[in-house]
């Protein structure tokens, strides 16, 4: 990176950013469904026109589940929610001007043609009870991530944050347990790329250490910069670098500025750019990149909505990130850890 500052023009920020492919890789929608996805709604911080309006090639929709008990009633309930949300994500393939795409091929093609592509995804692999066989349902949905637990442990793996309320023991599984060993198994089977944020430590390194596709953190921060349990320290940036995979930096405020700084001043790009920063510089270009939590509590001073996009991108390039370097950053970290997920899927036996 360039380390001469610069202040680029409105034109110049404009020019560079609708060049290149922007993708957004976590980003929630509202449930239940509203149909306002096409429309737009002021409630919602992306949709079409913001998405548009914000110069956004492409987000991957995420159908959030939250943890709920841990049995079989809990189980059935999460799978119905989401697949019945997969079901609302897929149908933004009928809208004009969106393809819903599930490869990186599909992804490229439709940035190609001036069409918004939405990748579908799932959050919290509670979604899939004890049944690993629903993550090929999910697959066939086009499904091309999912975050392994969400705040507080499923039978999958222990998360970040154990959840009092759930009556949750600090480590129950001590990371990943038995069945959460063979979901990362069937998912790098599948080509679906394992999500580590929201888990714990130990469930982050083992899924590292087990995947034989890169990893990656769809929607984190960096734990040297601000000191939250859902954050990733530096033996995680490293593990994350050593298996090819990716932190996307996300739009958070309480992941990115620790209280007593929120209490001066409200959380903006300036902060946000200053964790890609860091990352950075411990792991490289080629492991950062970018996501909001849009809708799902994201959205900071300056990025509070898709069709603001532009401001980062302006950020960016004010630091010295160069075209090649933006363009690594909004998409292409991404597009090459599908590839490398579809390339694992298909030396794999069925």
């Amino acid at each position: 990176m360039n380390q001469t500052p610069n202040d680029p023009t409105p034109d110049a920020v404009q020019a560079l950013h609708r060049s290149i492919l922007t993708l957004d890789t976590h980003v929630d929608i509202p449930w239940p469904d509203r149909g306002d996805f096409a429309t737009g709604s002021d409630s919602r911080c992306s949709d079409l026109p913001k998405m548009r309006a914000g110069g956004m090639g492409a987000a991957c929709l995420v159908a959030y589940v939250g943890q709920g008990a841990v049995s079989d009633a809990g189980h059935a309930a999460a799978s119905a929610k989401a697949l019945a949300m997969l079901e609302v994500i897929n149908s933004t393939g009928d809208l004009p001007g969106v393809r819903v795409c599930d490869t990186a091929d599909a992804l490229l093609a439709a940035h190609a043609a001036g069409d918004i592509a939405i990748i579908p995804a799932v959050e919290n692999g509670y979604t899939i009870g004890q049944d690993i066989g629903l993550l090929a349902r999910f697959r066939a949905l086009g499904t091309r991530y999912m975050t392994l637990t969400h705040n507080g442990h499923n039978a999958l793996a222990d998360s970040a944050r154990p959840m009092a309320h759930l009556g949750d023991e600090a480590e129950p599984h001590g990371g990943l347990s038995a069945l959460g060993r063979a979901a990362v198994a069937e998912m790098n089977r599948l080509g679906m790329l394992v999500d580590v944020s929201h888990t714990s430590r130990k469930t982050m390194m083992q899924a590292v250490e087990l995947s034989r596709a890169p990893v990656f953190a769809s929607h984190s921060c960096v734990r040297a910069l601000c000191d939250h349990p859902r954050n990733l320290d530096d033996g995680q940036l490293d593990a994350l670098k050593a298996c090819g995979g990716v932190i996307h930096i996300t739009a958070m405020d309480a992941f990115l500025c620790p209280r007593d700084v929120r209490q001066t001043h409200r959380v903006g790009v300036a902060d946000f750019v200053d964790h890609i920063d860091y990352a950075v510089k411990r792991i490289g270009i080629a492991h950062v990149g970018i996501s909001s939590d849009f809708d799902g509590g994201g959205g900071i001073e300056g990025w509070a909505n898709a069709a603001q996009a532009p401001n980062l991108t302006a950020e960016l390039m004010r630091r010295g990130y160069d075209r090649a370097q933006v363009a690594a950053l909004w998409g292409g970290n991404f597009v090459r850890i599908l590839r490398q997920a579809e390339e694992v899927a298909a030396a794999t036996p069925a």
